[in-house]
């Protein structure tokens, strides 16, 4: 779902995703910074947001800013 709309938004090659499952340092921070494994989880200033409809929504609200 989140990925879908990164890719529906163009939002892509501004945001960088970070695999937990296939690279370990990504798993390790998220869990330490978060207490949790759960994915998705964008980071916005540094706080993690994990709903997948709370992550769609944010992007789409601020999409034109996240372009930049």
């Amino acid at each position: 779902m989140v990925v879908r709309k990164i890719n529906s938004l163009d939002l892509a090659k501004f945001i960088v995703p970070k695999n937990t499952l296939t690279d370990r340092s990504n798993a390790e921070f998220h869990m330490k910074t978060t207490g949790r494994s759960t994915v998705p989880c964008l980071y916005i200033d540094d706080k993690p947001m994990f709903e997948s409809s709370d992550i769609c929504t944010w992007l789409e609200e601020n999409k034109e800013k996240i372009k930049g």
